[in-house]
């Protein structure tokens, strides 16, 4: 059964060489920016919703880990994200954005002060997304799931997603777009991601599934 709120990104493998990308003439894993990409995520502050109180947090390793571990290991949850098993594999695949150039951002959703989901934000235009649809410079990408089975299915996921491209148009002036790629099969995602404001443009094949390119624009 699909899970409305669990998009993961494409699975890390071998590949050639990447391309440039079409907006900035970069490819993925050029040199880092010389500014913070992300607008500091970090002093955003939270936005009112319909479900309480909501912020972004970026994640902690050492004080976050064992929380995201454990969402990794719910079947549904792992269906998109495949990252059950020990905690380090977890941990390898969140310490790989922070350890980089800050791109990509691992963060927690909180809710009236308690963590209940998991987003990654990212520059599209700096991501191998770009390869595959024609980004526009500062377009802020998002991956995501809701933490605990009582959070899914009764339209909290569309609260939030408003939510969060809320915060991101009103934090990074530069930003014209915010963009996810579900999968094409996962209707309930993308139906949540129309609900929130975003529509469909376009179907891309991505290395992991065939998606749905869904934008909300400023």
């Amino acid at each position: 059964m699909s899970s409305p709120l669990s998009q993961a990104p494409p699975p890390s493998s071998p590949s050639p060489p990447p391309s440039p990308s079409p907006v900035t003439g970069r490819p993925p894993g050029g040199p880092p920016p010389t500014v913070d990409p992300l607008d500091g995520v970090a002093r955003w502050g939270p936005v009112v919703t319909s479900a309480g109180s909501f912020r972004l947090r970026p994640v902690r390793l050492a004080r976050d880990l064992p929380l995201l571990a454990a969402w990794m290991n719910d079947p549904v949850v792992d269906a998109f994200w495949e990252l059950a098993g020990p905690a380090e594999r977890t941990a390898a695949h969140i310490r790989q954005q922070l350890r980089g150039d800050g791109r990509s951002l691992p963060c927690l959703g909180v809710l009236d002060g308690t963590p209940m989901s998991y987003w990654e934000l990212y520059r599209a235009d700096l991501d191998p997304l770009a390869r595959h649809f024609p980004c526009h410079p500062h377009d802020t990408g998002v991956h995501l799931l809701i933490g605990g089975a009582r959070n899914r299915g009764r339209g909290l996921g569309t609260v939030l997603l408003r939510a969060v491209a809320e915060l991101v148009l009103r934090h990074r002036p530069r930003c014209g777009r915010v963009v996810a790629e579900p999968d094409v099969q996962n209707a309930a995602s993308v139906a949540a991601f129309r609900a929130a404001g975003f529509r469909k443009v376009a179907e891309a094949e991505l290395p992991d599934k065939r998606a749905a390119i869904m934008l909300r624009a400023r």
